[in-house]
């Protein structure tokens, strides 16, 4: 059982070639125009390039990245529905290992496999001290920025200053990592699956587990079978929902929720798609789970949450989007509608539990793996990412 969970990559961390407190080199994916046309392929929006990387500061970690989960939410970076400051080095779901630390790094050692998390929670704000780090006010701050908490970035082009995506910058060979947003994981996870744990499942499974707390005998419905969505949809069976119901205009994406074990699918491209989830319901179900970023899927989503019932927005739209909601059905069906942020997770927490729970079977995030690609091919793969028909494509170093 233990050679099931064996790295498969070759793990070439060049730690003697590494000088302490020198600027190295990365080969990186940077983003230095946003909103080109389809098909990426053909416009490019991703260069390769060959870039300086600043030494680690004190509490700040040097990581070889190993593997990065390509996301909707470096899409929209690349389109331009949340703009971001450019050039920037995109990619926030990663794993890799450490390969030098800086002053004053505590609990961390050379040769650790880590999966970094977008929000380098600072401990001290209000948020934080509530037990809610993924509100950390002055790592929202510095992830809007493209920034460290200094207002610093450690990559540079030739002097050019270049950003980092929510803090992580993981489509890099090499990545500098403040402490607080890194959690040390057990090496034999594979590195192609260990990635999805910083963002597809702290984000798809905590909005379960987290946020909604799911109990056993809940009805579910999960609307948008993305990474996010289909890690919700392994929640919540691993949870006990008593009625788990996958909604997506992409048959093949209803296709794979089938056979991970759902008892219903649905198109919501279909006229009367509430209706007919009302009558299969008897009324809506406890918990919808909103995972697109679309404000018709949020719609959808509150339309089939039963009188009482809980609607969870766990998609990320662009800032313009909006919708309408009848403020009589709020107040009279005590309807709750309620934001879920990577899962409102605690990541030392919570990644060692998602990952107990792969080990065991209960979470096969595995399956959900699609293509693997390399730097050079980042482009082509964004254009089957906005397709809506591809599973989890990972970029392999």
């Amino acid at each position: 059982m233990k050679n099931q969970f064996v790295n498969y990559y070759n793990i070439s961390t060049n730690i003697n070639k590494i000088k302490k407190n020198e600027n190295m080199k990365t080969k990186a994916a940077v983003l230095r125009e946003r909103g080109k046309s389809i098909p990426y392929f053909k416009s490019k929006p991703l260069s390769i390039e060959e870039l300086d990387l600043d030494p680690p500061h004190s509490g700040e970690v040097l990581v070889e990245i190993k593997a990065a989960g390509l996301c909707h939410s470096d899409l929209v970076a690349i389109n331009g529905e949340r703009a971001k400051p450019i050039p920037m080095v995109i990619g926030h779901e990663a794993c890799g290992v450490v390969c030098e630390l800086g002053a004053d790094v505590k609990g961390f050692e050379i040769g650790d496999h880590v999966v970094p998390v977008y929000v380098a929670s600072c401990g001290f704000c209000e948020m934080c001290q509530e037990g809610r780090p993924a509100l950390c006010k002055p790592a929202t701050i510095a992830n809007t920025a493209g920034t460290f908490f200094d207002g610093t970035t450690r990559l540079h082009n030739s002097g050019e200053r270049i950003f980092h995506h929510s803090g992580v910058a993981a489509f890099s060979e090499y990545a500098v990592i403040p402490q607080n947003a890194i959690v040390k994981i057990d090496p034999e996870i594979p590195f192609d699956v260990a990635a999805l744990f910083g963002c597809a499942v702290v984000t798809g499974a905590g909005s379960v587990v987290n946020t909604a707390n799911v109990s056993p005998g809940d009805s579910v419905a999960i609307i948008g079978l993305g990474g996010v969505g289909l890690n919700a949809l392994l929640a919540s069976i691993a949870s006990g929902a008593g009625l788990v119901i996958a909604i997506d205009p992409k048959e093949k994406k209803l296709e794979i929720a089938t056979k991970f074990g759902v008892h219903k699918t649905f198109n919501s491209n279909i006229e009367n798609c509430v209706e007919e989830i009302h009558d299969y319901t008897g009324g809506g179900v406890d918990f919808s789970f909103e995972t697109a970023g679309v404000p018709n899927a949020l719609d959808l989503a509150y339309k089939i949450t039963r009188r009482g019932g809980t609607t969870i927005v766990a998609g990320m739209p662009g800032p313009e989007s909006s919708i309408t909601l009848s403020h009589l059905s709020i107040a009279a069906e005590e309807r709750t509608i309620k934001g879920s942020y990577m899962g409102s997770c605690v990541p030392s927490r919570d990644i060692p539990r998602y990952i107990n729970l792969y080990k065991n079977g209960k979470l096969p995030i595995d399956k959900l793996l699609g293509e693997k690609v390399r730097l050079e091919g980042l482009n082509d793969a964004f254009d089957r990412l906005d397709s809506g028909e591809s599973l989890r494509q990972i970029l392999i170093f």
